[in-house]
């Protein structure tokens, strides 16, 4: 790697609001407050520079991070270190195991769901601040790895396990110049949802149990990870777990770190100079037409029936749980579809939009940051046009739900049925990465 010298400087600050019981958000229908705490939910933060580019990665334990407070946090950090907001990214773990941290249009429909709690997402917004400003206040002279794990075993596509997935682990490796390791940060292109319904206390689920061990294998008590999902959207670990329990997802949780550790040895390479640099661009995106109310109603009952039919005749619990959340979406289809009838639908499109595309590129690697809940073959894609990148999703922002491939639109994809824009948003975010990434490399 060239470039300049490198300082990096790491932060993990607790979020779980102290003695209070919050709805866990995640699941649909179903009244489930916090009675306690597994594993705090953390922000943790990694600061690089190598004297001329500054950039800061935060992943926090939460479902969603919205644009305002995407913003919000941005403006606080900026002022209190100098960071160019652009130059920061901010992203959410997608734990279903946290309370709720945006306003998204279908929870409207679920009466169970309540509105954000505005105490909760004032005390994250400061602690992830507060995070992003002790990884920055931590630097110091530092050296840095890449190893890419593949943590196959952790999930397939939630569709059919023979479908698109991409099982890549790729872990920057940060140590200071004594050779200890100071933080590390990881991308998993998977949803974290080992523990479903009947858990009811806070969890980071599965990448609680990645960070910790690393931190147990290789790096050290306490330093931080900073756990990024990547594309998994329509990735899930439905069909390889054996139940919904902690043990089940320290299990999943020791798949990933022991893919990367095994990439650990003393030939790995680590540099201590490397070209640091950001790239953003804002897009509009095309608008969803949603389907007539008599077609997502025909279409509700239809996934409704088949539900009922396989609890009642299946013995595969999986496949259960497949119709299940196909009916979830056929659900909020269908409201989405009555709401379109309404003017109700534009405050949330411009909560989302502009979509963010966010680029920073360390050394070789190009990690790119989408918001939205983004289907994997968008990352496959990205692939073939690049070696040495990364797609971190739920990031700077949200798009109300998933960004699907044109073939679940047209099937109607669970994922399709909450889906605020067109199959083609995916196409047009691609395309403009693609031009964001070839302008960083002419730079």
């Amino acid at each position: 790697m060239r470039g300049k010298k490198i300082l990096a400087g790491s932060s993990a600050v607790v979020i779980t609001h102290p003695n209070e019981s919050h709805f866990l958000f995640g699941y649909p229908f179903v009244d489930r407050m916090s009675t306690g705490t597994h594993d705090d939910l953390m922000s943790s933060a990694l600061y690089l520079t190598n004297g001329e580019e500054h950039v800061l990665l935060i992943s926090n334990d939460v479902i969603y991070i919205s644009k305002e407070s995407t913003q919000r946090i941005r403006k606080n950090i900026e002022e209190k270190t100098g960071i160019s907001g652009s130059n920061i990214l901010i992203a959410a773990t997608h734990t279903h195991s946290a309370p709720v941290t945006a306003e998204l249009a279908i929870s409207n429909n679920d009466p169970i769901v309540p509105r954000v709690n505005q105490n909760f997402l004032k005390y994250v917004e400061e602690k992830t601040v507060q995070a992003a400003c002790q990884a920055f206040e931590n630097a110091v002279l530092a050296e840095i790895a890449i190893v890419v794990g593949d943590a196959t075993g952790v999930g397939t596509n939630r569709h059919n396990p023979a479908w698109a997935k991409d099982m890549d682990v790729p872990a920057l490796l940060i140590k200071n110049i004594n050779g200890d390791f100071i933080g590390c940060m990881l991308i998993c292109n998977m949803h974290p949802t080992i523990l479903h319904e009947d858990s009811t206390l806070f969890t980071g689920d599965f990448p609680y149990f990645v960070k910790k061990h690393l931190q147990e294998t290789v790096l050290g008590d306490g330093v931080p990870v900073v756990y990024f999902t990547g594309t998994a959207g329509n990735q899930s670990p439905r069909h390889v777990t054996k139940a919904n329990t902690f043990e089940e997802a320290e299990r999943i949780g020791k798949i990933v770190a022991v893919s990367v550790v095994s990439k650990i040895s003393e030939t790995t390479p680590f540099f201590s100079h490397a070209d640091i640099s950001v790239g953003q661009k804002l897009i509009d995106l095309p608008r969803r037409k949603f389907p007539s109310v008599e077609f997502a109603q025909a279409h509700h009952d239809k996934a409704k029936n088949r539900f009922e039919y396989l609890k009642v005749n299946s013995k595969d619990p999986k496949e259960i749980r497949t119709a299940e959340v196909d009916w979830f979406g056929a659900v909020e289809l269908l409201y989405l579809a009555e709401l379109s009838q309404t003017k109700e639908l534009e405050k949330y499109y411009q909560g989302s939009l502009p979509a963010e595309i966010q680029v920073i590129k360390i050394g070789d690697w190009k990690f790119v940051a989408w918001p939205g809940e983004v289907f994997v073959e968008y990352g496959i894609e990205l692939k073939k046009h690049f070696d040495d990148v990364a797609m971190i999703t739920y990031a700077n922002g949200e798009l109300q739900g998933y960004i699907v491939t044109e073939e679940a639109q047209e099937k109607g994809f669970y994922e399709a049925g909450n889906s605020f824009f067109d199959y083609r948003a995916g196409e047009l975010m691609l395309t403009e990465t693609i031009k964001e990434l070839k302008a960083i490399a002419v730079d």
